[in-house]
């Protein structure tokens, strides 16, 4: 399984702070298998996606395999 960690506002829409997905997952692929409010809202630019810690500058190149985590990441607010 690949572990999904949602972190803030996108954990709401999930449903969850963490989902499992069966691997291996390219881009298309987690976007098909998220609830489509969430996966809607990660085609917001300012989101991000992290590979076993590692942040991606182009989230079509994920490929996640069993046992990997990504994280996603909404923009951070300062204040």
């Amino acid at each position: 399984m690949v572990t999904v960690v949602l972190l803030g506002k996108l954990a709401d829409l999930g449903g969850a702070p963490a989902l499992s997905l069966p691997g291996p997952l390219d881009w298309a692929g987690l976007t098909a298998a998220l609830p489509p409010a969430l996966a809607d809202a990660l085609d917001d630019p300012r989101n991000r996606l992290a590979l076993n810690g590692a942040l991606l500058s182009d989230k079509t190149a994920l490929q996640a395999v069993e046992g990997d985590e990504i994280a996603l990441l909404p923009p951070v607010s300062g204040g």
